[in-house]
Formats: structure tokens, sequence, C-alpha cells
């Protein structure tokens, strides 16, 4: 009785454990499938609860199945390449940072866009050609901490080993990402001196990716400061750039021509006589509230831009009370510069936010913007609903120190804020950065500190207390799957320069889906012709031996999905040829089991002695082959690893299946008569 149930064991045991480990692979089939319905009917609510209801173990369903390859199921092809003149730009002292070195950083630029060019040679004969000769060394941009070891080849030295880590980094955070967004048996490869090469298997969300891959993930915590001081800026700017004959229009005061009254539309309050303390004076002031007023009205509105070149670009709100006042309509306190201190909002559309940035970034405007603050808009416009070409988004100032990175951020969880049930990310810092955050928001009460993420704003949320325990959220998202996303840029890592995709393409089947057909149909055809061949000559036996290699097929993909493997086509080719393999160790077992038998041996002790004398023919043909296989495996790559993998699978379980599993069956199966048919003649008796 022991050795009945021993032998049930030995068959059915590994159809149990292939089960547990396929399982995975047919919940992921099942749940694959109920999330590409609920994307495909684009209800939000309906992706959400999805997500929220199976997200976690789609994911994990999805980790532990069988991955098909490229060549199976298609996918994403994307070249990535690091930013190596944007790494360089911000190597550089910002305070020494002058309109020689721009034109270095532009010429660099300009040449090495779209080619594979080393970017640090580029730049150091670019550098050469233009700042060398205006007195200007690599020390008057860059240091690197020791003043006493510094010159132009430590720097030279420093900068290349920035890019190579910079490079590095870049490739191993991308393997992050996707490792952590479920995309498994991904090809990252370096290309040349700064590009990087992804093949992304069952991927075809391209603007998933996307996002994925390009952001930089720069978590930054700033003061919020919309205060009088950026008012000041932009009230500032606007005179810089204000129309040239504007002094000369000041000094003619009793020139009336309109021209000259639209040029004078920024003067400040300042340029009145002082020594004037009268009524008329008082009167003179009061009329530079509105110098349009004497214009035809279809010139107004233009003589206003004209003079506010900078300002106009921004809508700005001055908070009186419990009310905001527009304070860049004509009238506004932009005409008198008389700029009251107080809390502001700033809403910009995304070309005239883009335009802003651009203006103050010219020589003319350098020095405009206090140092100490930068603008940065919102990541999402205010009306997300509203389909518009030139979105609104709310823009802030905010301190251009952080007072916290994303360095100290040790998880991010996608959730539901409990309040509204909108999706958001939980963070958790480390011990220092709890510290830090403590100290930060006790510092701050009652004030906004922008949570920045790649220069764009996702929440300014007032601090109400001091938060003690290091936790903090981010909110701003769309849908949970923005969430998601979000999270695990965060934890996969910030990168060190950032990345652009120079190319990307949806890639089908790379075979096509007809070849891969014919290629299944060509496989499942000889499946069947071995089958019936076993059957037709072996009879009994053959059936036992066909059995013993359907387990055999189960445990090599189970196999696959433990191993975390990929099934390609050189891998059906290796299941395949292992089938071969199979039958062929069960044709050397019954081959000699009927020449035991016409030597006059009993049918029990012809089948072990069929077993026993196989053995060593089995294992050493195997072994070779084994041999074979792991050399494809470790020094091929691609398809020639994914055929070594199945084979060298195919060669454990064969092992196991024909010598263990098919004497299993045939000592279960095994007449009271002792008869087996084997195909033997009929004339021979067991």
């Amino acid at each position: 009785m022991k050795q009945t149930w021993s032998r049930y064991l030995i068959i059915f045991a590994p159809l149990v454990i292939a089960g547990i480990l396929l399982w995975p692979t047919f919940r992921s089939y099942q749940l694959g499938k109920e999330k590409a319905a609920a994307e495909a009917s684009k209800d939000t609510v309906r992706i959400n609860n999805f997500i929220r209801d199976n997200g976690e173990s789609y994911r994990n369903a999805k980790n532990s199945s069988v991955k098909l390859g490229l060549d199976l199921q298609g996918g994403m092809y994307v070249m990535l390449e690091v930013d190596i003149v944007k790494l360089i730009e911000e190597s550089a002292l910002r305070e020494s940072v002058d309109e020689t070195f721009a034109n270095v950083i532009a010429k660099t630029k300009s040449e090495t866009e779209n080619t594979d060019d080393n970017v640090l040679e580029v730049f150091l004969r670019n550098f050469k050609a233009i700042a060398e000769p205006k007195g200007r060394s690599l020390i008057s941009y860059f240091d690197i901490g020791d003043s006493k070891e510094i010159s132009d080849a430590t720097i030279v030295d420093k900068l290349k080993r920035d890019i190579d880590d910079a490079v590095n980094q870049a490739m191993e955070v991308m393997r992050q990402r996707v490792d952590k967004f479920g995309v498994s048996e991904v090809s990252i490869q370096k290309q040349g001196a700064r590009r990087i090469v992804l093949e992304l298997p069952g991927v075809s969300n391209e603007k998933e990716m996307r996002d994925l891959l390009s952001g930089t993930a720069r978590l930054e915590f700033k003061l919020v400061r919309n205060n009088q001081d950026i008012v000041k800026a932009l009230y500032a700017a606007d005179k810089v750039l204000a129309p040239k004959n504007l002094a000369d229009a000041l000094k003619d005061t009793t020139k009336k021509d309109t021209t000259v009254v639209a040029t004078a539309a920024n003067t400040d309050s300042t340029k009145v006589d002082s020594t004037k303390k009268d009524s008329t004076a008082t009167a003179a002031a009061a009329d530079t509230t509105n110098p349009y007023a004497k214009l035809p009205k279809d010139q107004q509105a233009k003589a206003y831009m004209a003079d506010h070149k900078v300002s106009t670009l921004l809508q700005v709100l001055f908070k009186n009370g419990n009310q905001y006042i527009d304070a860049t309509t004509q009238g506004g306190f932009f005409m008198t510069g008389n700029i009251p201190n107080g809390d502001y909002l700033f809403f910009a559309t995304r070309s005239g936010f883009d335009q802003l940035m651009q203006l103050l970034s010219t020589d003319r405007l350098k020095g405009v913007m206090p140092a100490d603050l930068q603008l940065v808009r919102a990541a999402k416009p205010e009306n997300t609903t509203e389909k518009s070409m030139d979105p609104t988004y709310q823009v802030y100032c905010v301190k251009r120190e952080a007072e916290l990175t994303g360095d100290a951020i040790t998880d991010a969880i996608p959730t539901f804020d409990p309040m509204d049930n909108r999706p958001v990310v939980s963070m958790q810092m480390d011990v220092d950065g709890a510290e830090r955050w403590a100290a930060v928001t006790g510092a701050n009460i009652k004030k906004q500190i922008a949570i920045v993420l790649d220069d764009q704003v996702y929440s300014a949320p007032v601090v109400q207390n001091k938060i003690p325990n290091g936790s903090s959220q981010i909110s701003g998202m769309a849908d949970a799957k923005e969430a998601n996303l979000l999270s695990v840029i965060l934890k996969a890592g910030a990168l060190k320069a950032p990345v652009k995709i120079v190319e990307e393409r949806v890639v089908g089947p790379s075979l096509g889906e007809d070849n891969i057909q014919s290629g299944i149909n060509a496989s499942l055809f000889a499946v069947l012709l071995v089958v019936a061949f076993m059957v037709l000559y072996y009879r009994t036996g053959g059936l036992v031996a066909n059995l013993a290699v359907i387990i055999n097929v189960l445990l090599i993909i189970a196999g696959l999905a433990a191993l975390g493997g990929t099934l390609t086509l050189p891998g059906i080719g290796g299941i395949i040829l292992t089938i071969g393999m199979a039958v062929d160790a069960n044709i050397l077992i019954f081959e000699r089991i009927r020449e035991e038998i016409r030597r006059g041996r009993g049918m029990r002790s012809a089948i072990d002695e069929g077993f026993s004398k196989a053995l060593s023919a089995i294992v050493d043909s195997n072994i070779t082959t084994a041999l074979t296989g792991i050399i494809l495996y470790f020094l091929g790559t691609g398809p020639i690893q994914g055929f070594a993998l199945t084979l060298l699978l195919g060669i454990a379980t064969t092992l196991f299946t024909a010598i263990i599993v098919s004497r299993a069956m045939l000592e279960l199966t095994m007449p009271e008569n002792g008869n087996y048919n084997f195909g033997q003649p009929k004339d021979i008796n067991a």
C-alpha cells in the first residue's frame, strides 16, 4: 500500500507544484482582461476601482507569471539619451555663469544634438575656441571642493567621472523603474557614450512608459514666497523693457501727443518732483493712475501691453481681506509702482509662462529677479476638464534653495485621501529627513510649502502643525494610475542628469503574426506526429510516455515562471527539442524492455532491467546536451539565452519524467496477469 501511494505522489505532486507555479499566470490573464475592459470603457471611476481593488494583486500575479518575449507579444522599443550638456551646465558655479559660458553650452548643444559624439570633448573644444581667448579657464566656472588641488586637468577628470556615473546611474534607475512598474525581462543596453536602449516586452501604452522613463524625479520641498518681492521684480522688468523714448517723454511734461502719453504708461511715482507738495502735484500724481485715458479705446490695450511686456504674461491677484484684486489691469498698482505687501496669486497660460521664463533668462533682465527666488508652475492646469490648447496654470514663487529633497524619501505609496477619496502618494522619510521636516514645518506654520517635482508644483499645502514623524503627502494626481506612476518614480530614485527619448516605437511580434502562427502550427503538428508514433509503435507503453511528456512540458513552463524567465520563439523551439529528447529517453527504455522480453525475462523483471540498463545512456546523452546549453546560456544573449534556458529546464524535467514518473505509471497500470503491451510481437509471452 505504501508503494502505491508513493507512486501516486510521484505522479501527482509535480502536477500540483506546476499548478501552484502557473496559477499567477492564469490569474494575471484574468485580471489583465478586466483591466483592458476597464481602460477600453474610458470610465475613470471604473479604472480607479480596479486599481484600488485589484492593482496590487495584478502586479504580484504579473511579476510571478510566465512572460512572453518581444517576438511573441510585441512591446516597446525606446532609445534614451542622457543630457550630458545639461549635466555640465549644472555642474558650473551658478554665480560664475556668464554670457561666454552660455555661448559655449549653446554651441556644444547644437553640435551634439542628434549625434552620439563625445559631449565632453566637444565642450572642451568649444571652450578653448570661445572662452579661453577672453581669458577664461575652467577654474573660472567649476569647483571641485579643494582649492589646493584644483586645476583644469582635475576639473576635466571630475567631469568625466560625473558623466560616467550619470550614464551608469541612469541605466540602473531605468531598470528599477520598469521592474517596479511590473515590466520584467527588459533588455537594457548601453549604446555609444550616452545612449541607452530598452526593449520592453508587452508594453503598448506609449504615454505612460514615456512619462515613467523621462521623469528625472527631482523632488524638492520649497517655501512659497508669493509676496511683494516678486511683484516688484515684475514691475522692474517692465521698466527695463519699456520703450526707449520713455526718458525723453518724462522730460517733456508739456507734450500732449498721444504717443508720448502711451509710452509714459509705467511712470514710477518716484519720478514726480518731490518739491511739489501742493494739490496740483497730488492731482498730477492721481492722473498717472491711468495715463491711457486720452488714447483712443482701440489703442489703450496695445499701449498698456507694450509698456508691460512682462507683467501682462501673468494674472496677478492681490489678497485684500477675503477678496483678491486684479493688480495687472489698467488702473492697477503696476501704474504707479505703489506695490503693497501681502499675499498674491499668480496665473499664466502655458505659452505665457514659457514666454515669461524665456524673457527672464535674457541678459537684459538678468538680476531683475531676486537671486533666492524662482518661478515654477503647477503640474496640472486650473480646469482639467476643459480641453484647451493653451490651458491656464497657477504660478508659484518659491525659494530657490530647497528645504528638503527627495533623497530623504524612503518609501512612496499610492493611496486615496480618506477626506475626498482622491488619489495621493504618501511618503515616508528617513531619520535625518524626519528631523529636518519637523524643523521646517515647525518654523513655517500657517505658511505654504510647495512640493516640487521636476520643477513643477504638485501641491502647496499650508502647514497647520509641526510634523514630527517624517510623513508627507503629494496630491494633484488626475487618477490612481498617475499616483502609481509617481510612486514608482520616487521609489526608484532621481536621476543625476535628465534623460530624453530620442527614438521610440511600439513594435509588433518581430517575426510577424503569420510567421508565429505558422511556427506554432508546425510545432503542434510535430508533437502530434511524435505522439501518434509512440502510441502506434509502443501501444500502451507509448501512451504512458506521452502522458509523461505532457507532465514534462507543464514542469518546463512552471520552471520558467518560478525563475522569472521569458518564453520566446527560440524558447518554444527548446521545448519542442526537449519533447523529442524525452521521447527518445522512453524509446531507449522501451527497446531495452522489449529486448529483455525476447530473452525470456518476465514483464516486471524486463521493466526493471530496461530502466536500469538504459539509464547510463540517457544520463550521458543529456549531460553532453546540458553542457552545450550552459555555454549558450552564459555566453549568449537574447533569443539564444531563451533557447538555452528552456533546454536546460527540459533536460532536468526529462530525466525526472522519463525515468521516475513514467516508471511509476507503468507500475500502477501493470495488469494482474503481468502482460504489458510495448508493441512487442504477440508470440512473445511475458
